[in-house]
């Protein structure tokens, strides 16, 4: 798919203004105000009212959040209602539900259970088979991996491959964390206000960065920095 256009402003002033494809799996990454989170919530249709925006699309499905898109958000803890049981959240039957738990790797005596009894780790493969519940074609994914340690990050991003695998769809990484862009995907869009400076594929880019932009970035080492906006 192609985004042949993404134009973002606010009283005339361009905050976004990029075009991109998702052959498989991009990352979008850049410092604090670069663009990323607008991008994604242009693509959710999230951004707020004040905001402009022109979204030009060459695809074979609809971007439609709920069926074809989904969205897998940065902090598990907050994705889930505290008073609900897992199950209750689904919009499957537990049929379904069991299913989904198989491929995700999970127990699914938890989905009897409430978000605070499961871990970090669980909870994120929770919102990974919600986010497959309808067979996205696209899921975009917003620092999945922020809120958990290292081994557990290591076992989502697995976990995410093998899901592409198994389902087909197409991924679009928004992260600071260069180390699980590199394992997750093929192609790297580096931004930087607003403008892409920088893209290609992923071992090329951090091997042979032509910007200094960045080499500055892949130098300061992404895992210790803040980039969001």
């Amino acid at each position: 798919m192609k985004i042949q256009k993404l134009k973002i402003t606010i009283d005339d002033k361009s905050l976004v203004d990029i075009s991109f494809s998702i052959s498989s799996s991009l990352a979008l990454v850049g410092q604090s105000g670069s663009g990323k989170s607008l991008t994604l919530k242009a693509l959710l249709g999230m951004l707020p009212n004040t905001m402009k925006c022109e979204l030009e699309v060459q695809s074979e499905f609809e971007l439609k959040v709920g069926s074809n898109i989904s969205f897998v958000p940065q902090n598990p803890f907050t994705a889930l209602s505290p008073l609900t049981k897992i199950k209750k959240q689904f919009f499957v039957d537990e049929k379904k539900i069991e299913e989904l738990f198989s491929q995700v790797g999970l127990d699914i005596e938890l989905a009897d259970r409430f978000a605070p009894e499961l871990s970090g780790g669980q909870l994120q493969r929770v919102v990974l088979a919600m986010a497959i519940e309808h067979n996205p074609k696209l899921i975009l994914l917003d620092e999945p991996t922020t809120a958990l340690d290292p081994q557990t990050r290591v076992l989502i991003l697995d976990l995410l491959k093998e899901l592409q695998q198994l389902h087909g769809f197409k991924m679009l990484l928004v992260t600071h964390d260069i180390t699980s862009a590199k394992a997750l995907c093929e192609d790297i869009c580096v931004l930087r206000d607003g403008k892409i400076v920088e893209d290609g594929k992923m071992n090329e880019i951090l091997l042979n960065p032509q910007e200094a932009y960045t080499k500055t970035l892949i130098n300061a080492g992404f895992a210790n920095r803040e980039f969001r906006r």
